[in-house]
């Protein structure tokens, strides 16, 4: 019988860990237990219901090109729970000057594809919009090293882009900062595009026509949910594992190989215990933690990845608020306009089935790299900062109906420049560990369908370093 030990019961863990059901369900000689430090399994996909209306504490989707997340939910039984978000309403604003424009017709993520709809657009000054005409000339171009986000979109489009739009996009995305996440590690597809085409503009388009010409039936819906919220999955996921497996309350303090190199000794709770194979599925910080003791190297380049910090604020109104409230699924606020707020998300537009017809929820969030000290205030002072920003911002005045804040700390991986390279040297170490398979979101994607991925991978790893190949 080969024992596989899952250390960490996100959403990464837990895709492992039904990776390993299913083998062993098959009638493979292996078994699992997974160790989770918090009373709960799911990190950070929480869901709440509050008068009628669904409120997630973490990420309230998933996007729907990638496609690990959607056929998880289908193996697991929630096929006829996914739902589409509500695109047919699609509008998002940028807070400019303290008041809410909206993004011009045409802009994929921050690359304008319409010329019109963006030379009349009071978003962007006559500077930017010369330079982004000049950049559908622009040459195509191969960075001979790693760049951020920033340099990259201030070489086509100049300063105003990145502060009006990719650094918004990418803090809440990331809760990172353009200057310092890396372009290579978090929009690789521009990096590609530029060395091909040189005008990411052109890049876009072309890439648009290709879609459209092997797509069939109905474009899908840019996000993807669950009815009852995300955190359906991680009950669905739950309710097929072994229950004996999984250890709540139980943080691992080290991990130790075996003398004769065959396997591991883990230690959690003051209680040890033999595996075959673990499968480090906490972030990378945490990792480096529990390495520590057993590869110093590994550790070390583990410890190096850095995570953010975010807060996450629900409000629930009344119908009078819900009319009065702009159409569209909410705004971003660039940090030149100095408030503390990243952005905020109308919920019941973007997923009308979240609130009944007479509710209205806003969704803000505050955080991310420069604001880690928001984490120091109470729950009074972020509702306080909140309520007075949307006062400012839109005008919303009237005392919500209920309120719920979400503290998550260090739970954004950044990925910053040379992040691919620092991956290269973690998985030259490990392959010096061969039942030893690393998941979650400090790798390669942040999103749920990434870490999904991450642990069904890591779960083949072990198994084939085994000799139990998943498929087999």
């Amino acid at each position: 019988m080969k024992r596989i030990a899952i250390i960490g019961g996100g959403i990464s863990g837990l895709s492992a860990a039904f990776a390993l059901e299913e083998k062993r369900k098959s009638g493979s000689p292996v078994e699992y237990v997974l160790f989770e430090s918090n009373p709960r399994l799911g990190g950070v996909l929480v869901t709440d219901h509050v008068d009628g209306c669904i409120v997630e504490a973490g990420p309230d989707s998933f996007l729907t090109e990638k496609p690990w997340a959607t056929d998880l939910c289908t193996k697991i039984g929630l096929g006829d729970q996914l739902i589409g978000s509500n695109d047919s309403d699609r509008k998002t604003y940028i807070v400019t000057n303290g008041k809410l424009v909206v993004m011009p017709d045409g802009l994929m993520f921050m690359v304008p594809t319409k010329i019109m709809p963006t030379v009349l657009s009071p978003l962007f000054s006559w500077r930017t919009k010369f330079r982004m005409a000049a950049e559908w000339f622009h040459p195509p171009h191969k960075a001979t090293a790693d760049e951020t986000v920033a340099q990259m979109v201030e070489r086509h489009y100049g300063p105003e882009m990145v502060d009006l739009l990719a650094d918004p996009l990418l803090s809440g995305v990331y809760g990172g900062e353009a200057s310092q996440l890396s372009v290579r590690s978090v929009l690789p597809r521009f990096a590609d595009m530029e060395s091909q085409y040189g005008s990411l503009g052109r890049a876009m388009l072309a890439s648009r026509k290709k879609m459209k010409a092997a797509s069939k039936g109905p474009a899908r819906p840019l996000f993807t949910s669950l009815k009852d919220g995300m955190q359906q999955m991680i009950d669905a996921l739950v309710a097929r594992l072994d229950t004996n497996a999984l250890r709540t309350t139980s943080p691992v303090e080290s991990l130790l190989p075996q003398s004769d190199g065959n396997g591991w000794t883990v230690c959690a709770r003051y209680k040890t215990d033999r595996f075959d194979a673990v499968i480090m599925a906490t972030s990378a910080q945490a990792a480096a933690s529990v390495m520590q003791s057993s590869n110093e190297k590994l550790a070390q380049e583990l410890g190096g990845i850095q995570y953010g910090s975010s807060v996450t604020v629900t409000l629930g109104y009344d119908e009078k608020v819900r009319r009065s409230l702009p159409p569209g699924f909410g705004f971003l606020v660039p940090r030149s306009e100095g408030r503390r707020m990243l952005a905020a998300t109308f919920v019941h537009n973007k997923f009308p089935h979240r609130a009944p017809e007479n509710r209205a929820i806003v969704r803000c969030f505050l955080g991310g790299a420069r604001d880690e000290q928001i984490l120091q205030s109470s729950e009074e002072e972020i509702l306080e900062i909140v309520r007075r920003e949307l006062r400012e911002i839109i005008g919303l005045n009237a005392d919500p109906l209920f309120a719920r804040v979400y503290k998550w700390k260090a739970a954004m991986a950044q990925y910053t420049v040379g992040h691919l390279e620092r991956l290269q040297h973690i998985e030259s170490l490990r392959q010096q560990l061969p039942t030893l398979a690393l998941a979650g979101n400090g790798y390669n994607g942040i999103g749920v369908p990434d870490c999904v991925r991450s642990g069904t991978e890591a779960a083949i790893k072990v198994l084939d370093s085994m000799g139990v190949g998943l498929a087999a």
